[in-house]
């Protein structure tokens, strides 16, 4: 029961976050330094709860090719994407969450298989901290750019649905793999967001955070430090 109240929380921030994108109004500057607060939690989270573990169970260059792996995949298709779709209306930081996602939330579901409560917690709650302002700016762009607010929550809605059977997959399907295995797929979800953050959610939080973002991404980071010292 734990597990699916983990993850249908984790998920449904995508659904809050569209909400708060449609019909909130909260000003730029503030939803720029949430999200600057995200993506320090997450780019100390990747680094903590999947790159430094996998390092004992897979090896360095293991780690090395799978973190890069997931990187280049989800720079190629982004890349795609902002081609083909208009990214300033919300199409990118949609596919950030989704493409990202997948295998971060895969990942989450790998940490469910440990037991590791604390932990678990730390990843979890790194992803929320992002899930919920990434989902209000694309919404919000989404809406401002003509989209329909019907629309925008099904797209927000078919992202939270697909990213919760990633996770549930994770738990279900993942619990015999070995662990070098598993170090695989937490690497890669790890070279996803490393990606995301350079490219969809760092440059966004600056555009509406302003220089605060600086001050805010350490803000996130240390928040998702005192998470990951709890847990050990």
């Amino acid at each position: 029961m734990m597990v699916f109240l983990i993850i249908l929380v984790v998920s449904g921030a995508l659904i809050v976050g569209a909400l708060w994108g449609i019909y909130g109004s909260l000003p730029s500057w503030l939803q720029g330094n949430l999200l600057a607060i995200a993506g320090g939690a997450l780019m100390l989270s990747v680094v903590l709860e999947m790159i430094q573990p996998a390092l004992s169970h897979a090896g360095l260059w293991s780690t090395i090719a799978f973190t890069m792996l997931g990187a280049a995949v989800f720079t190629g298709i982004d890349y795609l994407i902002d081609e083909k779709l208009d990214s300033e209306g919300g199409g990118g930081l949609l596919a950030a969450i989704t493409l990202d996602g997948i295998p971060e939330n895969l990942a989450l579901g790998v940490s469910l298989i440990s037991g590791n409560a604390m932990q678990v917690a730390a990843l979890a709650g790194s992803i929320l901290l992002s899930n919920l302002p990434e989902a209000a700016g694309g919404a919000k762009q989404m809406k401002e750019s003509g989209s329909s607010n019907k629309k925008i929550l099904m797209l927000w809605i078919g992202a939270a649905v697909l990213l919760s059977v990633a996770a549930i997959a994770g738990k279900m399907l993942l619990s015999g793999v070995p662990k070098s295995i598993l170090s695989w797929i937490d690497c890669f979800a790890a070279g996803a967001v490393i990606a995301s953050l350079a490219t969809e959610i760092f440059p966004q939080a600056f555009k509406e955070g302003n220089h605060w973002a600086g001050i805010s991404t350490a803000i996130g980071l240390i928040l998702a430090l005192g998470l990951n010292q709890l847990g050990g």
